[in-house]
């Protein structure tokens, strides 16, 4: 039941869920092309994507001096309702904005 909930609390900020589908379309990003392509702070970002690191929502890799993310393969039951939601509003997303320092 915690489970839940603490998912429950990482997807109800909208943000967090325009992540979500990026890294769902793009597979892989790091931090600053989720900040160009939703104009969010990096701080922002950063904390974001480390809430959904902490609840096993995405994989996390260096690569460099950048962090790269990507879904977890295994995710929890529940999230694969998510995921089939969020697949359906994709093309409402802006194109993703390449990292310009990589």
């Amino acid at each position: 039941m915690e489970e839940l909930v603490k998912l429950a609390k990482i997807f109800s900020d909208l943000n967090r869920l325009k992540i979500l589908a990026l890294i769902i379309r793009d597979k892989e990003v790091c931090v600053c092309e989720v900040c160009d392509t939703l104009e969010l702070s990096q701080p922002l970002v950063s904390r974001h994507l480390k809430q959904m690191k902490e609840a096993d929502v995405f994989n996390a890799r260096q690569e460099g001096k950048w962090v790269i993310y990507s879904l977890n393969e295994n995710i929890h039951p529940t999230l694969e309702c998510w995921i089939a939601e969020i697949k359906k509003e994709l093309p409402s997303l802006p194109k993703l904005m390449a990292c310009s320092t990589k």
